[in-house]
């Protein structure tokens, strides 16, 4: 075949990853704006619901759904699992033991190689590779991990190039010093680290090793997160985490014995709303000091998956979910959202229950509405089948599950606007998909044995 045929043929890929940098340096411009500090006003509480009653009081009479695990894999399972696995088995560095962002895309970050390691033990608990294999993977990465330059020598940056594991800004081109570090997303990788340590005790010294270099006590304060972040050339503290990713990273966190009291409390900053005649958990403070926090599906069935529904998680998750279901019965149309990677411009947004001030509004980073965007997620139906297994799941499923590409793992899901496939592939994705179908059958991660 010709080059001038080859280059054709991989156009698609072409565009995708031009788009996907466009996109990271659409981020990096944003660092440099003010990012969820703890000094801003809440909302104005316009179209305010359930204002009577107190934000908590407002969810005891959601009755929490049953946990769907099934104790088994079935054969339509193992293959929707092998499909995701094909992503990670693409994506692979041999070097460096790290897993690109997207496909093809040499760029990670704390969070997606948190994504990577859940991902390999799911994939170890279904049996799609040897245990020997899923300990090796697990091991060169955190050897690279161990040996990469973090930050002011404080924590890992915010972004690392896949093949060379050296600190880059959001278009993967090297940077001196570095973005500097998002709490959020080394809680994740905390939290995926506290798994390794669970499913491979003698991969527990590295861990250690690892940790003892990464300054954890510089992202916490008085049971808060905090990111380290650049402004003007000087490293700047932000708290980090609205309702949902706030909870989910302080359980993250407690693994490893950080008091987290104020992260992992919600009384202070939660306000409800009312979507599809369900309570809403939603935070009062201000996206980047720009708009109104969203509330999406991700850090709910994160929690759910990883580390088992508490109480209140439970009861959140099940209003989110019975809104998105509500939303179909009465209009006929899927609903499954969350933050998700998109193939064309902006190339990421937040598609949320509630956000921005209104219900079902899908966000870029500034703030601003795509709602054209909304997308049908292949990670969000995954998950809330694996957690809940009703009726609506298995739609979303049978709907979602021609979509799975053998070569090249789970794209991100449907557009809702036109019916087109939402074409990225991404670790986050492809990973839910398998923790998911661990999930089915044997429970939260933290508890499946070994």
């Amino acid at each position: 075949m010709s080059f001038r045929e080859n280059l054709i043929k991989a156009r698609s890929h072409l565009i995708f990853l031009a788009a996907l940098g466009c996109g990271l340096v659409t981020v990096m411009a944003l660092e440099k704006q003010d990012v969820e500090a703890t000094n801003i006003a809440a909302p104005p509480q316009e179209n305010a619901a359930l204002e009577d009653l107190s934000a908590m009081a407002a969810f005891e009479a959601i009755a929490p759904l049953p946990l769907a695990v099934t104790g088994e894999t079935t054969a339509q399972d193992l293959a929707f699992a092998q499909i995701a696995w094909r992503y990670f088995a693409n994506n692979t560095n041999a070097d460096t033991g790290l897993v690109n962002s997207a496909d093809k895309y040499p760029s990670t970050t704390m969070w997606e190689t948190g994504s990577y390691f859940i991902a390999v033990i799911s994939a170890d608990l279904l049996g799609l590779i040897e245990r020997d294999e899923a300990q090796a993977r697990i091991s060169l990465a955190i050897d690279t991990l161990t040996k990469m330059r973090l930050f002011d020598g404080i924590l890992p940056n915010k972004a690392y190039n896949v093949q060379t594991g050296e600190l880059v800004d959001y278009s993967n081109k090297p940077t001196d010093r570095g973005l500097g570090w998002s709490a959020l997303d080394i809680a994740r990788m905390v939290g995926a680290l506290g798994q390794v340590k669970h499913h491979f005790p003698d991969l527990a010294p590295q861990v250690a090793g690892l940790m003892e270099i990464w300054d954890l006590d510089q992202m916490v304060n008085d049971g808060r997160l905090i990111g380290g972040n650049i402004a003007d050339d000087k490293l700047r503290y932000d708290q980090e985490g609205r309702v949902g990713y706030e909870q989910y990273a302080a359980k993250a966190m407690m693994l490893f014995g950080y008091d987290m009291y104020r992260a992992y409390h919600t009384e202070e900053t939660l306000m409800v709303r009312e979507v599809e005649g369900f309570p809403v958990p939603v935070d009062n403070r201000l996206h980047r000091n720009i708009t109104p926090a969203f509330t999406v599906s991700e850090p709910y069935v994160f929690d759910g998956l990883e580390f088992g529904f508490d109480a209140r998680s439970h009861r959140f998750a099940t209003a989110i979910y019975k809104a998105q279901e509500a939303r179909f019965q009465s209009t006929g149309i899927l609903t499954a959202v969350s933050e998700s990677h998109l193939d064309e411009a902006p190339y990421f947004a937040y598609s949320s229950v509630w956000g921005g001030g209104a219900p079902w509004a899908v966000m870029s980073f500034k703030g601003e509405r795509l709602d054209s965007k909304r997308t049908i997620t292949t990670k969000t139906a995954f998950a809330w089948d694996a957690l809940f297994g009703t009726d609506y799941t298995r739609e979303l499923i049978t709907n979602l599950a021609p979509l799975g590409d053998p070569e090249r793992g789970w794209p991100e899901g449907i557009y809702e606007a036109d019916g087109s496939t939402n074409g990225s592939v991404t670790t986050n994705t492809n990973a839910v998909v398998l923790a998911s179908l661990a999930f089915k059958a044997y429970g939260p991660l933290i508890r499946a044995e070994p």
